[in-house]
């Protein structure tokens, strides 16, 4: 019995030499996925990119296809009619397909602050005043539907203007969002970085609502507000929980990359186009967002909390829901992600 026990605490040290052991997963059940998002060159999606072009999602034995959609809303669409195995998307749509009876769950969080700016166009606007100035308007979101619509609705909200007060007019998120707004197709703007920094040199815009620092969005929603996520249906998740773990690992190790990247590094990383053809505005752009980055994955624990109430300000379908917010998210795989890439 001695024997044993001696035995057993000698055999202590070694296994906290290896903490990460429990966190590596198996083989993934489903190694060719398609990963649906909605403005890819976006910051808001920028781990998601550095995952893809450092190889990481095959590091984890993960052959990924990223199609890329005119807004969050669409690869919204692309997951729910079954041609993408997972959406790298704004949180908020776990909750608004629960209130449609889909149990759609988070696993990895991108971004801890939303990026998106609600900005007036100083060509049709140059007299604005306040929000009730832009009822009746053309506000450019990336795509109706999208977490640009959903963030200026409650902007709009809080002045005590519906969301059918203003038509919402899909841009995109690159070239056509800066094009709509200096052709004056629309009157104010919900968009993203570098969009909104290449705007902002120009002059082009006038800025009402910033949600692009820890600081700003705690004052826009007060409190902290999910932004980009890996998310999928719950049945995924749990019929292929290596597949979902190797998806946070590769996610995780690109948030990880990024906490210590320098702007020359993100530069070297990004695809050409990324940079909309001015690499020192991309650069001033990605200071504006940085902190914005999840460090770690992990969902704020007041997070989803924040998010619930943010809708419920302009969508009345959830009014009377009873929204299970645990069934929203899961920080399990990242905490083991974590792990591994501490």
């Amino acid at each position: 019995m001695r024997r044993t026990i001696l035995k057993t605490l000698a055999l202590a040290p070694a296994a906290l030499a290896f903490p990460r052991v429990w966190a590596q997963a198996g083989k993934p059940e489903k190694s060719k996925l398609t990963i649906a998002v909605g403005g890819k060159n976006l910051f808001y999606y920028l781990p998601l990119t550095i995952a893809e072009q450092l190889g990481y999602f095959k590091d984890e034995g993960l052959q990924v296809e990223i199609p890329d959609f005119a807004g969050g809303s669409k690869a919204l669409q692309a997951l729910v009619g079954g041609s993408a195995d997972v959406v790298s998307g704004a949180y908020e749509h776990t909750i608004n397909m629960q209130a449609k009876n889909q149990i759609i769950e988070s696993f990895v969080l991108q971004g801890r602050a939303p990026q998106i700016v609600l900005a007036v166009s100083t060509k049709t606007m140059p007299d604005y005043k306040s929000l009730a100035d832009l009822k009746g308007k053309k506000i450019g979101v990336t795509a109706p539907g999208s977490s640009t619509s959903m963030m200026a609705s409650y902007v709009l909200a809080k002045a005590g203007l519906k969301p059918s007060d203003v038509s919402f007019i899909g841009v995109g998120a690159a070239s056509g969002a800066i094009t709509a707004v200096k052709s004056g197709q629309v009157d104010a703007i919900a968009n993203l970085d570098p969009v909104i920094t290449m705007l902002q040199r120009d002059n082009l815009i006038k800025v009402v609502a910033d949600t692009r620092t820890l600081k700003d969005t705690q004052a826009v929603y007060g409190g902290p507000m999910p932004a980009a996520v890996l998310y999928t249906h719950a049945k995924f998740v749990q019929e292929n929980p290596h597949t979902t773990q190797a998806l946070a690992n590769a996610m995780v190790h690109a948030l990880r990359w990024l906490t210590k990247a320098g702007p020359s590094d993100i530069v070297k990383t990004v695809p050409e186009s990324y940079l909309l053809g001015d690499r020192a505005l991309y650069l001033a752009a990605w200071e504006n967002v940085r902190q914005a980055i999840s460090p770690d994955g992990l969902m704020p624990e007041a997070g989803p909390a924040t998010a619930l109430r943010m809708l419920k300000t302009f969508e009345p379908s959830l009014a009377d829901k009873n929204i299970d917010l645990a069934k929203t998210y899961t920080n399990a795989f990242a905490r083991k992600a974590d792990v591994k890439y501490s």
